[in-house]
C-alpha cells in the first residue's frame, strides 16, 4: 500500500487533471474521460490526437510519458463525492500497445488513511471494461490464492475484475480517483472512455461464479489436456498409457543405484557416503543413488464447497457412491499465518482428484490409480516416492522404488513465535511433553516401515519457522523466547543460559546496553529484547548461541527418539524453508541429511552451499517446482515461468545443477497432481504445479522433458 507521504511527494510532481464533475449528493458518479474539459491538466500524461469507437461511445487516447507516476486523476469540483450506496467503479479502457500494460487505480478519500489501491494488467485487444470493488477484496476471501484469469467474457462484454483491492475507504466521502501507470520505461498509450459508478457487487460476483466444471477445471479456459465428458476422460487417459514408455534398469540395480560406478559397501541400508569430494547416497547393495523424487503423490485433491456452491457447476450429488468424495474438515487457525484472511476454510469439501479415479477406473479406482502411478514415476526417470505419499505406494510390486517417511511431531505442548510462524509456530523443545509427542511420533513413522530396506529414510516436520523475517530475522527466535509468556520453558531455559554467563543482571545491562534492575524484570510477557547492534556485539553473540541451543534441543530428541524405534535408516533433516546457520549445524551434527526446501530457479541460489559444504554432511533438496497459468489453475506456484515449454525448461535447469553439485543427493518435485483451481483445504493453494492434471492426465511437454532431465541426472 502507498502510503500518504508518498502520494504527498508524488503530488508536487503533478499537475491534478479535474474532469469537469460536479459535488453531488449520495449516488451514482459517472464523468466520460474521452470528453475534452477546460479543467482537465496533465501532468507525464498527454492527450493524444487519436480516439476509436466503442459501440455508441468514443475512447481517447492518452499517452502515460516515463516518470514515477505519470496518472489523471478526478475529484469533484469541490468537497466530496458521497458513493455509500455505490458498490463497485467501472472504466472503460483499451490498451493501445501490442503487450500488457501494468494499470494502478487509487479512490482516495478525505485522510491519508483512507483510501483504495487496485493494480491490473491491461492486455493489448479490444476496449474492456475494468471494474475496482469500492472495497477491500482478495482471492484469500474467496478460500484460494490466486484468482481466476482477466479479462473474461461476460453477456458480450470483456470485464476485467481487480480481484485484489488493498485498503479501506469511507464512501461518504470520496476525494479522488487517480489513474496511472507505475514508472513506464517507455511511453505507453491507453484509450478510455466513461468511468462510473455502480450499486452492488455483480461483477466482482460474477468473477468467481461457475467458474469450476464438475471435473474440477476452470470453465473458461482451453487447454490441450482439457476433457469435458467422461468418455473424452477415459480415451485421453488411454493414449496416455499408450505412450508410457518404459526403461530397462540394465545399469541399476533393484533400488535404481548406478552400476557403472565403483561400488560402496554394501550395508542392506540406504545410507551416505563422501568419496573423492562428492557425497552420495548408497543403496542397500552398495551402489551411488541420486534421489529423484516426487511429493505427495496421493489421491487427495480436496477442495471446500460449502459456502461458495456457486463457484462450481454440475457438482456430483452428495449420495450413492459419490459420497465417498465428499467429506468435512476444519483448516482454521489463529496461529498461521497461512490461513490468515482466508475465506471458506472449513465446512463440507469435495474431492475432485479422487472423483476423477473414480470416472476411470470404477470401485477398485484406488488400486489402479497406485498402479498407474508407480509405472509413471518409473517411465519418467524418478526413483523415489517422496513426502506426504499414499502409504499405498511403498509396497507397489514390481514398480517398487524407493520412499520416505515423516515425523510429524504433534500433540499439546508449548510453542514459540519467530515472526514467521507461516504454518504455526516453532516448536518448544524445552517443554518435556514436548519429547513425549517425539516419541509418539517416531513410533507411529517407523512402524512396519522399520525393516523394510527400500524406505529411504524419515524427515522430522516440515518448514518450520526457524527465523523470522526482515533485516533481522535470523534472531526472530531469540526475539520471540524472550517475549513469550513467563511459564514457557524455552524462555526459563534462555534465562537460565544468560544467568549462566553473566551472572549478575547489572552485566548483561551493560552488554546489552539496556536497563535489567532484576532478572525477573525479563519474565514480563511481551518483554522487547533488543536488536543486536555493532555498538552491542553481545546481543547477537548471545542470541547466537541460544538459537544454538535451540536448535540441538530440538534435533538431539528427535533424533534419539528416531533411533529408539528404527536404528537403521536415514534421518533426512527437517526440511528447512527459513532457517538460521545455527538451525542448519545442529541439523548436520544431528542429522545424516540436510534437506531444504528450496524453490529458485537453480538450488545454489536457494541454499548457501558453500556455509553448506563446511558442516560436512549432504543436502537434499526436498521441495522445487516450477508453475504456469496455461493449464487451468490460475497460480504459477512459487517459482514461476511464462508458460508450459518453460516448465520443462526450467526442470532441467534445476536438476541438472543440482546433480553436478558434489554436496547435493537429490532432488524431490512438489507436486505429483495440479492444485484444485477453486484452492486446497490447507491453505487456498491453486496453482498448475503437476506433473498430472486434476483429470490424472500427463503433460505430456511436460513429462517428456522431466524424464530426459532425470535419465541424465540418474545415469539412466
Amino acid at each position: 500500500m502507498i502510503r500518504w507521504h508518498r502520494l504527498a511527494a508524488w503530488g508536487a510532481a503533478w499537475v491534478m487533471a479535474w474532469v469537469g464533475v460536479a459535488p453531488a449528493a449520495a449516488g451514482k458518479f459517472s464523468a466520460d474521460l474521452a470528453q475534452p474539459s477546460p479543467r482537465t491538466t496533465l501532468a507525464q500524461v498527454t492527450r493524444a490526437d487519436r480516439q476509436v469507437r466503442d459501440g455508441d461511445a468514443v475512447l481517447q487516447a492518452y499517452v502515460f510519458q516515463p516518470a514515477d507516476a505519470p496518472r489523471l486523476s478526478a475529484a469533484p469540483a469541490s468537497g466530496a463525492w458521497d458513493w455509500q450506496d455505490q458498490g463497485e467503479l467501472h472504466l472503460r479502457v483499451q490498451n493501445g500497445m501490442d503487450w500488457a500494460v501494468t494499470l494502478r487505480i487509487d479512490i482516495e478519500g478525505a485522510s491519508p488513511e483512507q483510501a483504495l489501491h487496485a493494480t491490473v494488467g491491461v492486455p493489448a485487444g479490444p476496449p474492456q471494461t475494468v471494474v475496482v470493488p469500492l472495497h477491500a477484496v482478495s482471492p484469500r476471501m474467496q478460500g484460494m490464492q490466486v484468482g481466476p484469469p482477466m479479462p473474461y467474457e461476460a453477456r458480450g462484454e470483456r470485464l476485467l475484475v481487480a480481484t485484489t483491492v488493498e485498503g479501506q475507504l469511507d464512501l461518504h466521502r470520496v476525494a479522488a480517483i487517480r489513474i496511472g501507470v507505475p514508472k513506464p520505461g517507455a511511453a505507453q498509450t491507453l484509450l478510455f472512455g466513461r468511468v462510473e459508478t455502480v450499486p452492488g457487487d455483480a461483477a466482482w460476483r460474477d468473477a468467481y461464479t461457475a467458474i469450476v466444471d464438475r471435473y474440477g477445471q476452470y470453465t473458461r479456459g482451453q487447454w490441450p489436456e482439457k476433457i469435458d465428458s467422461d468418455e473424452a476422460l477415459r480415451a485421453a487417459q488411454a493414449r496416455a498409457q499408450a505412450e508410457l514408455a518404459t526403461t530397462a534398469r540394465t545399469r541399476h540395480d533393484r533400488y535404481g543405484g548406478r552400476l557403472d560406478l565403483k561400488p560402496f559397501s554394501a550395508t542392506g541400508w540406504f545410507r551416505a557416503e563422501r568419496r573423492d569430494g562428492r557425497w552420495r547416497l548408497v543403496t542397500p547393495e552398495g551402489h551411488a543413488f541420486f534421489s529423484l523424487g516426487v511429493n505427495a503423490v496421493a489421491t487427495d485433491q480436496r477442495s471446500y464447497v460449502q459456502g461458495r456452491e456457486e463457484m462450481f457447476v454440475d457438482l456430483p450429488p452428495d449420495q450413492g457412491a459419490w459420497r465417498d468424495f465428499y467429506g468435512s474438515g476444519d483448516n482454521r487457525s489463529a496461529d498461521a499465518a497461512a490461513a490468515a484472511g482466508m475465506g471458506y476454510n472449513h465446512g463440507r469439501w469435495f474431492d475432485f482428484y479422487a472423483a476423477n479415479l473414480y470416472r476411470l477406473d470404477g470401485a477398485n479406482w484406488k488400486a489402479a490409480w497406485g498402479a498407474r502411478a508407480m509405472a509413471r514415476l518409473q517411465a519418467w526417470g524418478f526413483n523415489t516416492v517422496g513426502n506426504w505419499s499414499d502409504d499405498v505406494l511403498a509396497n507397489a510390486g514390481a514398480h517398487r522404488m524407493a520412499y520416505t517417511r515423516s515425523i510429524e511431531v504433534a500433540g499439546v505442548f508449548g510453542n514459540v513465535s519467530s515472526g514467521y510462524d507461516y504454518w504455526g509456530r516453532m516448536p518448544d523443545p524445552f517443554d518435556p511433553r514436548f519429547a513425549l509427542a517425539a516419541e509418539k511420533a517416531a513410533a507411529k513413522a517407523a512402524g512396519a516401515a522399520r525393516d523394510d530396506p527400500w524406505l529411504l529414510g524419515y524427515f522430522a516436520d516440515n518448514e518450520l519457522p526457524w527465523a523470522g523475517t526482515g533485516p533481522q530475522g535470523r534472531w526472530g527466535l531469540a526475539l520471540g523466547t524472550l517475549r513469550g509468556e513467563a511459564r514457557s520453558d524455552a524462555k526459563q531455559a534462555f534465562i537460565a543460559a544468560l544467568k549462566r554467563k553473566y551472572g549478575e543482571p547489572a552485566k548483561l545491562a551493560a552488554a546489552w546496553g539496556i536497563q535489567l534492575p532484576a532478572w525477573d524484570a525479563m519474565n514480563a510477557t511481551g518483554y522487547a529484547a533488543p536488536l543486536p547492534s555493532e555498538t552491542y556485539p553481545a546481543i547477537a553473540a548471545d542470541y547466537s548461541a541460544w538459537l544454538r541451543q535451540y536448535a540441538d534441543q530440538y534435533f538431539r530428541i528427535v533424533t534419539e527418539a528416531l533411533h529408539r524405534h528404527d536404528p537403521h535408516h536415514l534421518f533426512l533433516g527437517a526440511r528447512f524453508s527459513v532457517n538460521t546457520p545455527e538451525a542448519v549445524a545442529a541439523c548436520a551434527r544431528y542429522c545424516d541429511v540436510i534437506s531444504f526446501n528450496a524453490y529458485a530457479d537453480v538450488p545454489q541460489h536457494g541454499v548457501d552451499m558453500a556455509a553448506l559444504a563446511k558442516l560436512e554432511k549432504p543436502a537434499m533438496l526436498t521441495e522445487f517446482h516450477f508453475g504456469s497459468d496455461d493449464r487451468g489453475p490460475f497460480g504459477k506456484g512459487v517459482v514461476p515461468v511464462w508458460n508450459e515449454a518453460q516448465r520443462g525448461e526450467a526442470y532441467a535447469r534445476y536438476v541438472q545443477a543440482a546433480a553436478q553439485d558434489p554436496n547435493i543427493v537429490g532432488a524431490h518435485w512438489f507436486e505429483y497432481t495440479d492444485q484444485p483451481a477453486s484452492g486446497r483445504i490447507l491453505d487456498g493453494e491453486n496453482s498448475h504445479v503437476g506433473l498430472v492434471g486434476i483429470t490424472d492426465i500427463p503433460f505430456k511437454s511436460f513429462v517428456d522433458a522431466v524424464r530426459k532431465a532425470n535419465e541424465e541426472a540418474a545415469g539412466w
